[in-house]
Formats: C-alpha cells, structure tokens, sequence
C-alpha cells in the first residue's frame, strides 16, 4: 500500500542531525530548553528520538504555528502541530521600545538576526504560551510526534532566527514600519555634514559563542581509531581530553 505524503519539503530540512545537540545557536537552544522546562519531560525525550530518526516527513511554518507531517505506528503518518500564543499588544510596544532605546538594534533586525536581548520577549515561558496538536491517538502534552516538530524548529533557527517573529506572530517589515522618524529610523538617517561617515555609530560586532569543535563531533570514529591501534581506554579518554583543552586554547579560553 502506498503511503500518503503531503509535499511540504520545499518548508523545511526533515531530519535532523545525527549525534551531538539539535541546536548550535543560542536561539535554537534556548527553545529547546523554554519547551523542556513547561512541557512532558519523557515526551520530549521520545520526540528527540523520533527527530532524529528522520520521521518528520514534512513540516512548514506558519505564523503562529509549525504543522509537520510524522511517521508514526501507521501506515499514514499524523499531522503533529506546534502553535506559540502571538504577542500581545502591549508586549509588541515594549519590543519595539527596547529596539528604539538600543542603538543599532534595528539594523541587527534588519540583516536577519535577532538579538538575544529580545528573548524575554519572544520565547514562551509558561505552558498557556504553547500548545501541541496532533492526529495521533497519545493524548501526551506533547506526544512524541509534536514534539519532534519543535526540535525540528529549534534546529532552524540555527540558520534562520527570524523565524522566532513569525512563531510570535510578528512580521518583520511590519515591525521595521512601525518605527516613525523620531524614534529608532532617525538612527539611519544620513548626515549630509559627515560624508564619509566619519561620526556614524556602528552597531556592535556580533557575539560568537565558542564550542570546541568535539562537542559539534561524535568522538566514537576517534575512539575506534584509537582503540583499533591498541590504545586502551584511559589513554583514549586522555587524548579527548587533551583534544578538548586545545581547542580551548585556540580559541583564547
């Protein structure tokens, strides 16, 4: 029998990496850890499990809400839902003063990236902030299906942390368009008395996060290596060890 499959793969990468964390950037992990601390913890366990399996077949993101296609026991697979609550108004005003206040926060929106000064904002932070759906018969908040699809999610907001706006129903030339001329837009207006923009505030170079490059690596290739030259297990776990520091070291830490 044919499986039926609605092609959504044009919305999204449906499986996640195999080996080490789902999410590398600090929004990416930061909802991860928002949805771990409301949620069913054994739930979101299974829900890993399943993310890395590569049974999210599909999923697409919609303001508000990501829907995602995931095999399950079936022969169908369930249509699994994750929906964050939108912003209200008066929390959507005091976003956009915090971006007015900050000087070059606008542009750091503008180039595709959110500042994680705006976190308390946007990320969810009690249970009525998030809901799961899904078609599948485990009444579990979440079942594993729904939350496959969150960590699919966080994943994405590895390479697109805009994304987090549109969970909050937020749109970004929306947002840009509700600053007027004399609040954080007067930031980017020219200075006809400074043609070379000698006196122009930059804003301030983006913050990388150090990981050693073992935490993004599964050391088991390197321990099979280690081991099939007749290094015994102390002396492998000594060397990861002293791997580690090393990058440590090249990255000035």
């Amino acid at each position: 029998m044919n499986r039926r499959r609605t092609d959504f793969s044009q919305f999204g990468t449906q499986r996640a990496a195999r080996g080490g964390p789902f999410a590398q950037s600090w929004w990416g992990r930061a909802l991860v850890s928002s949805m771990e601390k409301i949620a069913d913890s054994g739930r979101i366990a299974r829900g890993r499990g399943s993310a890395r399996a590569g049974q999210v077949i599909s999923y697409r993101i919609a303001p508000g809400a990501v829907v995602g296609e995931v095999q399950g026991s079936q022969i169908d697979p369930f249509t699994a839902t994750f929906t964050l609550r939108p912003l209200d108004p008066d929390t959507v005003d005091v976003l956009i003063d915090r971006v007015r206040r900050a000087p070059g926060m606008l542009a750091t929106l503008a180039s595709g990236t959110v500042p994680i000064e705006l976190g308390d904002l946007l990320l969810p932070t009690e249970s009525g902030d998030l809901d799961f759906g899904c078609t599948c018969p485990d009444q579990g908040w979440p079942c594993k299906h729904a939350a496959a699809i969150v960590y699919l999610t966080a994943q994405r907001l590895d390479t697109e942390p805009l994304v987090i706006l549109t969970l909050r129903g937020l749109d970004l030339d929306t947002l840009i368009r509700s600053f007027d001329s004399d609040g954080a837009d007067a930031e980017s207006a020219p200075d006809l008395d400074d043609y070379f923009g000698d006196r122009i505030e930059l804003p301030p170079l983006p913050r990388v996060e150090f990981r050693p490059a073992p935490d993004d690596l599964t050391p088991e290739p390197l321990r099979k290596s280690l081991r099939a030259g007749g290094v015994e297990e102390p002396v492998v776990a000594a060397a990861l060890r002293e791997l580690t520091a090393t990058y440590r070291i090249l990255g000035g830490r």
